[in-house]
């Protein structure tokens, strides 16, 4: 597996293992120079979670938080 590759599976593992339910079914893609993280939250606090648990897996991509928060 090629080390980008490894980036999207390491951060939807970071995401599978947090605490919030939320979070778990957040997706992970890769563009070209980013990882791009989609899907829904209930709470600003669960989107910054969220992008904060994928910087520490990052490496040197962009990370392009794309979540909405539900209301």
């Amino acid at each position: 597996m090629s080390p980008n590759a490894q980036v999207v599976v390491d951060a939807a593992h970071a995401l599978k293992r947090s605490f919030y339910a939320s979070l778990r079914r957040l997706q992970v893609e890769k563009s070209e120079d980013a990882l791009i993280v989609t899907g829904r939250v209930p709470s600003w606090y669960l989107k910054q979670v969220a992008q904060e648990t994928i910087m520490s897996v990052r490496g040197s991509l962009r990370l392009e938080n794309r979540v909405f928060v539900e209301n």
